[in-house]
């Protein structure tokens, strides 16, 4: 049986909050608050699929607890390869849909440039926004939900997001 790692950093809660319903999706999963749990970027090493949640902030960055465990994977550059990852996080398309949810794109990026294989893209359709750097071929590069303008929402797209990781990932 695959070893879940669900990798999160929130500022508001939201991302939290869709964290713990993964992780109760994912029975046995492992929920690390990059705030209080992360212990440095070894601890990728100890699962085979990494769930990585990141609300977007600022020009379309990533959540700030992500800030130095990036830093540090773009320098270190480690072997990333044979793990399964997917990205998930809050962004608000309405007051920032110049950058909406354009941190998992930024994620996306650097874990697959370290040979992790991407899974969990998701439709586009149902949000309007400007431009993303999450979109890659006309969908998501994970999933994108909007706790500030769709909020009634999340829940059944988590939810839909996590039977779709299952299939593709056959877990």
């Amino acid at each position: 049986m695959a070893k879940i790692g669900i990798f999160f950093g929130s500022s508001t809660g939201a991302t939290r909050e869709a964290a713990e319903q993964l992780a109760g999706e994912f029975k046995g999963s492992e929920l690390i608050d990059m705030e209080e749990d992360f212990e440095g970027i070894d601890q990728f090493d100890e699962f085979d699929v990494l769930l990585i949640g990141s609300s977007t902030w600022g020009q379309g960055d990533p959540q700030r607890d992500w800030v130095d465990p990036l830093y540090e994977l773009s320098n270190d550059r480690p072997d990333l390869g044979g793990k399964k990852v997917a990205f998930f996080g809050a962004g608000d398309q309405k007051t920032h849909g110049e950058h909406f949810v354009s941190a998992l794109g930024k994620m996306h990026e650097l874990f697959t440039s370290l040979g992790a294989e991407a899974y969990g893209f998701t439709p586009t359709v149902g949000f309007e926004y400007e431009y993303s750097l999450a979109e890659k071929d006309g969908k998501f590069c994970g999933l994108a939900f909007d706790n500030v303008n769709q909020e009634e929402l999340t829940e059944s797209r988590v939810s839909a997001w996590a039977s779709q990781l299952k299939d593709e990932m056959g877990l």
